[in-house]
C-alpha cells in the first residue's frame, strides 16, 4: 500500500496564522482506495449553514471543489468508485464532511462515536454533530477496538488489512487513531488527539486559539491530557518505521509529503 497526503478543507481562524489544514490520507491498495477521514465534501460547499452551523463563522474553512477529496481522488487518476471503505477518526463536521461525496463507501467509526452522534448526552454533543452529515444513509460499520494496545496508545482493531483503528478517547467519545501500513513505515493519524505539534514535541507554542478550542470541544479534558503524553512518548522514540501525523497542524502535514514526496499530491 502507499499513501498521500491531502488537504481536504485548508481552514482560516483569526489569529492562526498560515491556516489549519483538514489532513486525509488517500491509501492506494490493490482492493481499492480507502480514505482516512474525509474533509469537506462538496455537499458542504452547497449547504455550509445546516451541514456545518455556526462553528463555521469561527473556522471559516475555504470550501473550494479543487480541495474536496472527490475532486483529489480523480486528480490522481482514479474514479471516485475506486473508493471503497472510508475509516473516520471522529465525526466532527471536518472529518466527516466528504463521505457524502462516496455514497457506495463503507463508512468505518467506533461504536461508541456512533453512539454519541445518534444519542448526544451534552451540550456540546449537540452542538458538534450534525445529522445533515448521515442523512445520506451511508453504510457505517461500526468498531469496538478491545485488541492489544497498539504500540502504546489504546486498544486496537484490524478493520481492513493494513489498517487499524485505535481507541482514543477524549477529544470526543469515540475518537480514535487511524495507522496504515504503509509498506516499511507506518502512518499513524491521530485526528484530534491534539492540534498543535508544539502539544507533542520539545519547542514551540501552541496558539491560545487552538488551547481554547480543544479545551471547549473536548469531551474529557483529562483524557486529551493523557493522549498528549502518550504521543509525546511515541514521537519522542523517533521510531524509524513511523509517520505519526494529526489533523490540522500544517508542518506536519507538508513534513509528511517531504517524506512521501513519490506518493502525494
Amino acid at each position: 500500500m502507499s499513501v498521500r497526503h491531502l488537504d481536504c478543507g485548508t481552514m482560516r481562524p483569526p489569529f492562526v496564522r498560515g491556516g489549519l489544514p483538514c489532513h486525509v490520507l488517500l491509501v492506494e491498495r490493490d482492493e481499492g482506495l480507502v480514505l482516512v477521514d474525509s474533509g469537506y465534501g462538496m455537499h458542504d460547499i452547497d449547504r455550509p449553514v445546516v451541514r456545518l452551523g455556526g462553528n463555521r463563522t469561527l473556522m471559516r474553512p475555504v470550501l473550494t471543489a479543487a480541495q474536496t477529496a472527490v475532486h483529489q481522488v480523480r486528480d490522481a487518476g482514479y474514479h471516485p468508485r475506486d473508493v471503497r471503505d472510508i475509516v473516520l477518526t471522529h465525526l466532527d463536521p471536518d472529518h466527516v464532511g466528504g463521505i457524502a461525496d462516496f455514497p457506495w463507501a463503507r463508512v468505518h467509526v467506533t461504536a461508541a462515536e456512533r453512539a454519541a452522534a445518534a444519542t448526544p448526552q451534552t451540550a456540546g454533543e449537540r452542538a458538534r454533530y450534525r445529522p445533515a452529515q448521515l442523512a445520506h444513509h451511508p453504510t457505517l460499520v461500526e468498531h469496538t477496538p478491545d485488541g492489544d494496545a497498539w504500540w502504546g496508545l489504546g486498544a486496537a482493531q484490524e478493520v481492513l488489512p493494513g489498517v487499524v483503528l485505535i481507541a482514543l478517547p477524549g477529544h470526543s467519545r469515540g475518537h480514535a487513531a487511524v495507522a496504515v501500513d504503509a509498506g516499511g513505515r507506518w502512518v499513524l493519524h491521530v485526528g484530534d488527539a491534539f492540534y498543535h505539534r508544539s502539544q507533542v514535541t520539545e519547542g514551540g507554542s501552541t496558539p491560545w486559539l487552538l488551547r481554547t478550542m480543544e479545551r471547549s470541544m473536548a469531551i474529557d479534558r483529562d483524557r486529551v491530557e493523557q493522549n498528549h503524553r502518550r504521543i509525546a512518548e511515541l514521537i519522542a522514540r523517533d521510531e524509524p518505521g513511523l509517520l505519526v501525523v494529526n489533523a490540522h497542524d500544517p508542518e506536519m502535514l507538508r513534513d509528511a509529503r517531504r517524506v512521501d514526496r513519490g506518493a502525494t499530491l
